[in-house]
């Protein structure tokens, strides 16, 4: 699925992630992967539900009126 992920992604796509069905490992694992994404290619990671992350590529504006100004979420805990 990873390798789906960054595709997509390098294709300008935004890619929804369900990690709700992985093991903690594996879900840290598939996070910290889509965090490498988006640094290397100036996208963005944003969570959508506890377990359902947007990545998205640089070229796609997302707006969310509830979401904060800072840039991308804290995604550390999930």
């Amino acid at each position: 699925d990873a390798i789906e992920v960054a595709s997509h992604f390098r294709q300008g796509v935004p890619v929804i992630v369900n990690i709700g069905a992985l093991s903690e490992a594996d879900a840290r694992k598939m996070l910290d992967f889509m965090i490498g994404l988006k640094e290397g290619l100036e996208g963005s990671v944003k969570r959508v539900t506890p377990k359902v992350f947007l990545l998205s590529p640089a070229s796609v504006t997302v707006t969310d009126a509830d979401a904060d100004e800072d840039g991308d979420e804290e995604l550390a805990g999930f």
